[in-house]
């Protein structure tokens, strides 16, 4: 298990920032990598498709598809694709009352998630602190969730923004599940950073939130937790009670399950830092296709 702890907001911020990218690199050769769910009108997850079911469209330029992966199967039939899970969970003092709830779904997800190569755990309040484990070390992080106490202030932008910048060092399949009520009254970080955030990293994230007891507050909190899952592909719940989460992990590990990944190289060399719009289909009309909208190609100051 390795661990960290971020004292204050300024160090969240700093690593935060460093992130610029949700592309991979593979034998020198940039490529771009793209997870997307695929639903029928009806909202069920379909499987089974292959790489000549889709097209990509990168800023209305189509992009020749060289690498595939369906669900959790291996990739070119080589090594299994590695899934590494986050949980974020809110331990500041807004969540006093809704903490036990939020503790039980956190350690009900661990125990529902298909095997994961590590977890990383961010508890946060006032404080950010950061810990990874590997599969063997399953009883230790649920100690650690178990034993979070509520206090503080919430630095949920900061810890979100560590977050993303440790997952930009994983290869593989990168899935967050965040435990809060929403509100942030700490980070350094801005919300609209945040956004930029989420919207540069290849981190699909799943929000759970705690939001009865948070007033007329509670309206704003819903809306920006929907909006930066809605940068990811992720979803969003609402839960009032355990029981109501059964429907939403069914949901999610049917995504992780269902998921493709695909990965081109862009036809577009230039290494200017802008958005590239990207639009992933299917052949077939009757099918939606979920997913981040693009990505900020590579930057590289001119000489």
């Amino acid at each position: 298990m390795h661990g960290r702890t971020l004292l204050g907001t300024a160090a969240g911020l700093a690593l935060a920032t460093g992130l610029t990218t949700a592309q991979t690199f593979r034998a020198g050769v940039e490529l771009v990598s793209v997870g997307v769910t695929v639903t029928d009108r009806s909202g069920a997850i379909v499987t089974g498709l292959t790489r000549d079911d889709f097209r990509i469209v990168e800023d209305g330029r189509p992009q020749s598809i060289v690498q595939f992966t369906a669900g959790l199967e291996t990739s070119n039939g080589a090594d299994p694709v590695a899934t590494h899970l986050g949980l974020l969970l809110d331990t500041s003092g807004s969540m006093e009352v809704d903490l036990k709830l939020s503790r039980s779904a956190a350690i009900k997800f661990l125990n529902t998630l298909p095997a994961a190569a590590d977890i990383t755990l961010v508890d946060f309040d006032t404080e950010v602190r950061v810990a990874r484990y590997g599969q063997r070390e399953f009883p230790r992080l649920v100690e650690r969730i178990r034993g979070r106490k509520p206090g503080g202030y919430t630095a949920l932008y900061d810890a979100l923004g560590v977050y993303l910048d440790g997952a930009d060092g994983q290869d593989g399949r990168k899935i967050l599940v965040l435990y809060t009520d929403g509100g942030d009254t700490r980070s350094a970080l801005p919300y609209g950073d945040l956004l930029t955030l989420l919207k540069a990293s290849d981190v699909t994230v799943h929000a759970v939130g705690f939001l009865d007891n948070q007033g007329s507050g509670a309206h704003e909190n819903r809306m920006r937790l929907q909006q930066m899952v809605d940068q990811t592909g992720g979803q969003a719940f609402f839960p009032d009670k355990l029981a109501d989460l059964d429907e939403a992990y069914a949901k999610v590990v049917a995504e992780i399950r269902g998921q493709y990944h695909l990965g081109y190289a862009s036809t577009n060399p230039a290494e200017d830092g802008a958005w590239r719009k990207v639009e992933v289909k299917t052949i077939r009309r009757d099918l939606n296709v979920r997913g981040r909208k693009g990505y900020f190609a590579r930057y590289r100051p001119s000489r």
